[in-house]
C-alpha cells in the first residue's frame, strides 16, 4: 500500500480494505510502524513501542470487529498485559502490566491491533504533555507548538496520520485540548458510558472517562459502539442509548442551540482579541441556522450552588 493511500483512509475504511481483502492486517501495521519511525523522532507523540504483541495478535488470529487489522495506540495511562505502562511517570518507567484493563479488553475485540502507548503527562494531570521521562510532544502542524493534553501524543500521532484513530481520556479537557490543538476530533463520552475498570470503579467523581481521538466523526461514533456500556464493577451506568451511535452521524442535528457569556463568572477581564463574541453575534448565528443565548446568568446561578 502506497503511503498517500493509507493516510487517505479513516479507521473504517481501513477495516473495510481488510474485509474485502485488499490488504492484510499485518501490511496495515508495517505502515503505521514505519510512519511511527519517519515522524516520531520530530513530535515524540509514541513513547512505549510493542509492536511484537501486535504481531503476535496477528498470528494468532484477530477477532471480528468493526475494526479488524487496524493499528492503534493506547493512551501510557492504561493496562495492557505483558507490555509496559509508565504512566508519564519515573517511577513507572520498567512497570509491566500482569493484566488488561476492561477498555483495552473491548478495542482487542474490536480487532484493532495495539503496537504502542501513546506519550501523556505524569498520571494526565497537565492540560499539557511535557514530562520528564519522556519528554514534550509536538505539534505536528508546528513543532513550535504544544499538542495540548493530557492526550497530546494520541492527538499529535492522529494528527501526523501514523494511524487514525487512538485511545484518549479526559476528566478536564484531556481528549477535548489536543483535539483542538491538534486538529482532529475529539467527543469526551457521558459519565459511565465506557468502562474504567477493573482495577478503578471510576474517576475524578465520574468525570474522568476513557475513548478516542479520531480523523473522522464516524469513527468516534462507531468506537463508542464498540466499547461503550457498564462492567461488573460499575457503580452506575449512563442510560442506554437509543439507537446505534454511527447511526446519529448521518441523521440531521435539527435546530441546534448554543449557550455562551462574554463575561467571566469571576469578574475576570476577558481578552479583548477573544474571538467569541464576535463568532457568537446575532448575525453570525442566524447566518449558520443557530440558536444562541447568553448564558450569564445561567453561569452565575450555577456557581453558586
Amino acid at each position: 500500500m502506497a503511503f498517500k493511500e493509507y493516510g487517505d483512509h479513516d479507521a473504517l475504511g481501513l477495516a473495510g480494505l481488510v474485509r474485502s481483502k485488499q490488504v492484510s492486517p499485518r501490511e496495515l501495521l508495517d505502515e503505521a510502524v514505519a510512519r511511527t519511525e519517519r515522524v516520531n523522532p520530530r513530535i515524540n507523540a509514541v513513547v512505549v513501542r510493542h509492536e511484537d504483541y501486535a504481531r503476535r495478535q496477528i498470528d494468532e488470529g484477530l477477532p471480528d470487529g468493526p475494526f479488524t487489522g487496524v493499528p492503534f495506540l493506547l493512551k501510557d495511562l492504561e493496562l495492557l498485559d505483558g507490555t509496559r505502562t509508565t504512566f508519564g511517570a519515573s517511577l513507572y518507567k520498567d512497570f509491566v502490566a500482569d493484566h488488561t484493563g476492561t477498555l483495552a479488553q473491548r478495542f482487542l475485540k474490536a480487532g484493532l491491533t495495539i503496537f504502542g502507548k501513546s506519550a501523556s503527562p505524569e498520571f494526565g494531570l497537565m492540560p499539557t504533555t511535557e514530562c520528564r521521562l519522556h519528554g514534550p510532544t509536538r505539534n505536528p502542524w508546528n513543532t513550535d507548538y504544544a499538542s495540548g493534553g493530557s492526550s497530546g501524543g494520541a492527538a499529535a500521532a492522529v494528527a501526523a496520520r501514523i494511524l487514525p484513530v487512538a485511545h484518549a481520556s479526559d476528566g478536564g479537557g484531556s481528549i477535548r485540548i489536543p483535539a483542538s490543538a491538534c486538529g482532529v476530533f475529539g467527543l469526551k463520552p457521558t459519565r459511565a458510558r465506557n468502562p474504567t475498570g477493573p482495577d478503578k470503579a471510576e474517576g475524578w467523581g465520574g468525570f474522568s472517562c476513557g475513548h478516542v481521538v479520531s480523523i473522522s466523526v464516524r469513527d468516534s461514533a462507531a468506537m463508542l459502539d464498540a466499547v461503550h456500556g457498564p462492567e461488573l464493577t460499575s457503580p452506575y451506568m449512563a442510560p442506554a442509548p437509543e439507537r446505534p451511535f454511527l447511526d446519529e452521524v448521518s441523521r440531521g442535528p435539527g435546530r441546534l442551540r448554543i449557550f455562551f457569556t462574554d463575561k467571566s463568572p469571576y469578574g475576570d477581564a476577558i481578552d479583548p482579541k477573544s474571538p467569541l463574541p464576535s463568532a457568537m453575534s446575532p448575525s453570525y448565528s442566524k447566518h449558520r441556522g443557530i440558536m444562541s443565548k447568553n448564558a450569564r446568568r445561567c453561569c452565575r446561578s450555577t456557581l453558586r450552588k
